[in-house]
């Protein structure tokens, strides 16, 4: 297994503050639905919510759920 430890690579990386990933029931409260609705919208891809798939789990980031909630905010008018 070849180490990258030093390189710039690894400085650039380590210098990130990861985002930390929902899972879906915890993106469902935070959007106001269920787990099965937000199933259903990754596999039929109807409102485009990006998500993370990590063997069997599904995960989401939190960068993404709000520009989604900010995508789907409408104006009040006539």
């Amino acid at each position: 297994m070849s180490q990258i430890y030093g390189t710039t690579k690894e400085i650039k990386l380590s210098k990130r503050i990861p985002e930390p990933l929902l899972s879906r029931k915890e993106a469902a409260e935070l959007l106001g639905t269920t787990e099965g609705t937000l199933a259903v919208w990754s596999c039929t891809k109807r409102y485009g919510l990006p998500f993370i798939k990590i063997g069997r789990l599904v995960k989401y980031k939190l960068s993404d759920l709000e520009d989604f909630i900010q995508r789907r905010t409408q104006s009040g008018g006539s």
